[in-house]
C-alpha cells in the first residue's frame, strides 16, 4: 500500500516508522527543508514540497496514493490536504490530525476527511478508558455515516454477562468489532458469550450510543444478583 503523509515533524516521521515496519510504501512531504531528515526514515521516500499546492501533489503522484495521511502541526494546512487529496485525486481514504478540539466539526467529508484523529480527544479517551467500567467511551470519529468508534468495559452487574453475542438484541447501525479479553483479542461471532471485564470494541452511530451504553451497563429489571 502507498502511503503519503503530508507533514514530516515527529508525529509525521513516527507513523511513517510504524507502517514502513508493516511494509507499506511511505512518502513524507515538508515544505521546510529543516523537516528533511532522510537518516531518520531512510527506508521511506522525502519530497521537499507544499502539500497544499496542486504542482506539488503531482510531482508526489497522489494518485497512485491507496491512503493520505495530513499530519502536519496547522489545522487549515491539514483540511486543504484532505480537500485536494479526495477531490482532485480520487484518494479512497483520507486521514487527518485535529490539533485544535475546536476545529474538530470541520474534519468531515465535506473537506474529504475519512477519519479525523484529535490527539486530545484520544489521550482524554483513554483517560476515561482506564479508570471507567461501564461507561461508553468514544475513541475516534469516522467522517461518513456520522459514525464512532467506541469502548465500554463490561461491568459485572450487566445483564449481558453471560449472554451469546448472537442472542444479543443489539441497536440498529451498531457492530460489535472486537471483544478484548485479559490479553487476547477475539473476533466475535454469533457463539461467543460476554464476560464481565470484556473489552468490547464497537462501530456505532453517534445516535446509538446512549442506547448501546445503556444495554450493555444496566442490569434489566427483575434479574436478581
Amino acid at each position: 500500500m502507498r502511503v503519503a503523509i503530508a507533514g514530516a515533524g515527529a508525529v509525521g516521521r513516527s507513523i511513517a516508522g510504524e507502517l514502513l515496519e508493516n511494509g507499506h510504501e511511505i512518502l513524507l512531504i515538508d515544505k521546510a527543508p529543516t523537516a528533511i531528515s532522510v537518516e531518520r526514515v531512510p527506508m521511506a521516500e522525502w519530497l521537499l514540497a507544499d502539500a497544499c499546492e496542486i504542482t506539488s501533489l503531482d510531482e508526489a503522484a497522489l494518485q497512485r496514493c491507496n491512503v493520505v495521511i495530513a499530519a502536519t502541526g496547522d489545522d487549515k494546512v491539514n483540511l486543504v490536504v484532505s480537500l485536494l487529496a479526495k477531490t482532485e485525486y480520487g484518494v479512497p481514504r483520507v486521514v487527518a490530525r485535529v490539533n485544535n478540539p475546536k476545529n474538530e466539526w470541520l474534519f468531515n467529508e465535506s473537506w474529504g476527511v475519512d477519519v479525523a484523529v484529535s490527539t486530545p480527544r484520544l489521550m482524554s479517551a483513554l483517560v476515561e478508558e482506564a479508570v471507567s467500567v461501564g461507561d461508553l467511551v468514544r475513541l475516534l470519529r469516522f467522517s461518513h455515516g456520522d459514525a464512532n468508534l467506541v469502548e465500554l468495559t463490561l461491568p459485572p452487574e450487566s445483564a449481558l454477562a453471560g449472554t451469546q453475542v448472537g442472542d444479543v438484541a443489539w441497536p440498529e447501525d451498531t457492530s460489535l468489532v472486537t471483544i478484548i479479553r485479559g490479553t487476547r483479542v477475539l473476533t466475535p461471532t454469533r457463539e461467543d458469550s460476554l464476560e464481565a471485564g470484556d473489552e468490547l470494541l464497537f462501530v456505532a452511530a453517534q445516535a446509538r450510543e446512549e442506547q448501546l451504553e445503556d444495554l450493555l451497563s444496566v442490569r434489566r429489571e427483575g434479574t436478581t444478583d
